[in-house]
């Protein structure tokens, strides 16, 4: 009964529509330098503040709320057409929290660290940028990161864009009408001679490739998506196991149906086949592992309705949803054999003005029935379960002009 009425409920949802996806509208960020505001100083507040309550069953990662806001106030200087220099500060802050580790914050559950920040969790900003061309950039500094990548859920999960650090290394942008391409490396963790902790640094590619026009009445892409990590160091006191290098890719096939008609507006599919491998190091239970994802949606004025299908063997997610893992996050050496999921789920998003829009978005994980070993190495039936995640966000990024240098 509980199997069916997971998926009626999702064949519902699928009867509605939706326009603007969250991750565009919301979390994305300009990655163009403004050649109009040539010799401009200016202020920037580029701002997220949210509310995101997830309700977890089925023994992935327990659940929990996520209040607050982060905030960026930084000045922007353009001292040349293709050049962006900006400098400030980003801050995250979670409504009744007081103090906040000194640490990369990329796991929820396990913070670390013994040093502790007041009132903030604060870091220092700073990005340059040049657009070598209509289509290349070359950023260092905080890169453009996050939903930027356009990576796919079992890849990167769209809470990161709430509560992780910028990411900050160096990125080369390609854009043009018929091919997206990302390439970066993002240093999470730095150190000195004689540190007891790991060098940790995330380099990734994420592409797009349109077979044809993408305004056409059916278009047609091929996404490729990379991303490794490395922990190491030649200089750290770590001696056992002082080398892991984790892997991630996708690759996949995708169509857009353009309608043209005034309530439904665009139809999609992509499928993707999902691999994990683990080329050094033993943090992982499993050296590989494999996913296929595949993802319906429609759009109806500013109401996005989705629903997806996946299914792994063995696969481990370096920053993906947690349901989308082979192991729990929340018993430690607890795996899953074979887990399948159904997610179906309805964003809203209302850009208003130039530099503000909201967002809110619900969706409902049926995780199939299967089996599961615990840490004791006794293997049980994992029951049928039902995870629930709803949230609210509101996006304000206005640019002030201080100075326009050169000009009467």
């Amino acid at each position: 009964m509980r199997k069916f009425f997971c998926w009626f409920c999702l064949t519902g949802i699928t009867t509605w529509g939706a326009a603007a996806q969250i991750n565009e509208s919301v979390f994305q960020s300009s990655t163009k330098v403004d050649t109009a505001r040539v010799a401009e100083l200016g202020f920037e507040l580029d701002n997220i503040s949210f509310f995101k309550d997830d309700e977890f069953a089925g023994g992935f990662q327990k659940g929990y709320t996520l209040p607050g806001f982060w905030v960026q106030p930084k000045f922007v200087y353009y001292p040349l057409k293709n050049v962006k220099l900006e400098l400030g500060a980003h801050l995250l802050r979670y409504w009744g929290a007081n103090k906040y580790p000194c640490y990369a914050y990329h796991d929820i559950e396990k913070w670390s660290g013994s040093q502790y920040q007041k009132g903030f969790h604060a870091l220092p900003w700073f990005r340059a940028q040049v657009d070598l061309s209509e289509h290349f950039s070359l950023v260092l500094g905080d890169i453009h990161g996050a939903a930027n990548h356009q990576l796919i859920e079992p890849l990167y999960n769209p809470e990161m864009n709430l509560m992780a650090d910028p990411e900050a290394g160096v990125q080369i942008l390609y854009r043009s009408s018929r091919f997206f391409l990302d390439v970066w490396a993002n240093w999470q963790s730095f150190i000195f001679r004689e540190d007891t902790h790991q060098e940790a640094f995330i380099v990734g590619l994420s592409s797009k490739t349109n077979l044809n026009d993408p305004s056409s009445n059916m278009a047609f892409y091929l996404p490729l998506q990379l991303m490794a990590q490395h922990r190491g160091g030649e200089i750290d006191t770590i001696y056992a196991n002082s080398v892991q290098t984790l892997v991630n890719g996708a690759v996949g096939i995708g169509a857009v149906w353009n309608t043209g008609h005034a309530l439904i507006s665009k139809v999609g599919a992509e499928a993707d086949a999902v691999f994990s491998y683990q080329q050094a190091g033993h943090l992982w239970p499993f050296d590989t592992g494999w996913g296929s994802h595949v993802k319906l949606y429609a759009d109806c004025r500013r109401l996005r309705a989705k629903v997806s299908y996946w299914r792994c063997d063995k696969f481990v997610s370096l920053a993906g949803s947690p349901f989308y893992n082979a192991i729990s996050l929340q018993d430690e050496g607890t795996v899953f054999h074979s887990p399948q999921m159904v997610c179906g789920g309805l964003e809203y998003t209302y850009p208003f003005a130039d530099a503000f829009a909201v967002g809110a978005d619900l969706d409902i994980y049926c995780h199939l029935k299967g089996r599961k070993s615990l840490a004791t190495g006794e293997s049980v039936p994992k029951p049928y379960a039902t995870s629930f995640s709803a949230g609210g966000y509101l996006r304000i990024n206005p640019y002030i002009l201080i100075k326009r240098f050169g000009k009467d």
